[in-house]
């Protein structure tokens, strides 16, 4: 049955099928790791939370607040799936199907970013002091960390339990997305210093 839907499918449909589902599936594994924390080899989310994903920082979750992330493109993909193939039949004009399905995706990032950023403001009024606490922390990098702190990337690291998203830096060689890390210094509230974590290994 489900070979003979998928056959009587056009071509832009199979791709726009194709598209969604993978979204969607991605979706549904990047939520399931935000609460359960089991993308992070340190126990920790995989918030954007920025971790885009699409859901997902320290005291600041800022998962939104970088527009070009892997999540906010899956959120983008998401929405403008979902609603084009809801709506293709009810539409007759293509270009505005596409429209309003781009409409919808770029909402849909607009309010992820939003709800991310509401979350950063509640975790700010939190008790953990990133002074304190974060220097040792280890964590995983979310967005790459440039070299010689030529930019800055994002990293996840694990507080007193709880998972949050800062702004990073490192004095070393690049810092790939993915790469386990340590906080060696607090640069300010929103900002560490870190370095990858098996370069500390003899």
């Amino acid at each position: 049955m489900i070979a003979t839907w998928w056959a009587a499918l056009s071509p832009a449909m199979k791709v726009l099928w194709a598209v969604t589902l993978t979204a969607s599936l991605i979706f549904i594994i990047q939520s399931i790791a935000t609460f359960i924390g089991a993308d992070s080899d340190t126990g920790g989310l995989d918030m954007d939370v920025d971790t885009g994903g699409g859901l997902d920082d320290v005291s600041n979750i800022d998962g939104g607040s970088n527009l070009y992330t892997f999540r906010n493109f899956v959120n983008f993909f998401l929405g403008f799936g979902w609603t084009a193939i809801l709506l293709h039949e009810k539409v007759s004009s293509t270009a505005l199907l596409l429209f309003i399905a781009a409409i919808v995706g770029v909402g849909l990032v607009a309010l992820v970013m939003y709800l991310f950023k509401w979350l950063g403001s509640m975790q700010q009024s939190g008790n953990i002091n990133v002074y304190k606490s974060a220097v040792g922390c280890q964590g995983k990098v979310y967005l790459t960390i440039p070299a010689a702190r030529s930019g800055e990337g994002k990293v996840q690291i694990t507080i007193n339990n709880s998972v949050r998203e800062y702004n990073a830096v490192t004095d070393g060689d690049e810092i790939k997305n993915g790469t386990a890390i340590k906080v060696t210094e607090v640069l300010n509230d929103s900002t560490l210093l870190v370095e990858e974590l098996n370069s500390l290994i003899i």
